[in-house]
């Protein structure tokens, strides 16, 4: 669902966010580095990638959320506009008019109003919480398998794709310092699941 009640309980979330009308903004302007840097960057906030898959023209991010003064609006928000910095500049450095009308184009009045120059996402971003290990292998099969379905195509198995944690899970491949493993969490999920639980039952 796309969000729009501000998120602050800590756990683990299932997040995806889209390109404009679907364009290969990332693919276009080979924006797999910044998205990985920023990634990064919600680790050194206290947050902990445990999962993704970065396609040429959306994203799908298992976090967990470490509940802090902000909401996991914000934080989403926050990286969408970092990202979306990086790509306009790349499509500006490229002279790229045509994408960059259609950008422009998709602002609506009242965000041209308050100075907006370019839509880089489509709406929100849809999220799920993940609160058994059954639902986080759900979202980790769904997501590694993204490059591999359909049109896409981008490779025959899914821990050859390079911009994804399958081969950290499938092969054990460690050398990704973005990634935690999941299951350092699950305790810590099961304590938040008995702390609703008890500030339920009082």
């Amino acid at each position: 669902m796309a969000v729009h009640k501000p998120v602050a309980r800590p756990g683990i979330y299932f997040i995806t966010f889209t390109c404009y009308k679907w364009l290969h903004l990332i693919g276009k302007t080979n924006a797999y580095d910044v998205v990985y840097y920023f990634l990064s960057h919600l680790n050194q906030k206290g947050h902990q990638v445990v999962g993704y898959t970065i396609m040429p023209n959306h994203v799908h991010l298992l976090l967990f959320f470490a509940s802090d003064n902000k909401s996991l609006n914000t934080v989403i928000g926050n990286l969408k506009r970092f990202i979306g910095y990086e790509i306009i500049k790349n499509l500006q450095a490229r002279n790229e008019k045509e994408t960059l009308a259609i950008l422009t184009q998709g602002v609506v009045d009242a965000e041209r109003k308050k100075g907006k120059l370019h839509q880089l996402w489509q709406g929100s971003f849809d999220v799920k919480e993940c609160r058994t290990e059954k639902f986080i292998l759900q979202k980790l099969n769904y997501m590694h398998q993204n490059p591999c379905v359909g049109r896409w195509g981008l490779c025959k198995n899914t821990y050859d794709y390079a911009h994804s944690s399958a081969a950290f899970y499938e092969k054990g491949n460690r050398n990704n310092k973005l990634l935690r493993d999941y299951r350092e969490f699950m305790g810590l999920l099961l304590e938040l699941e008995e702390s609703e639980w008890d500030k339920q039952n009082r």
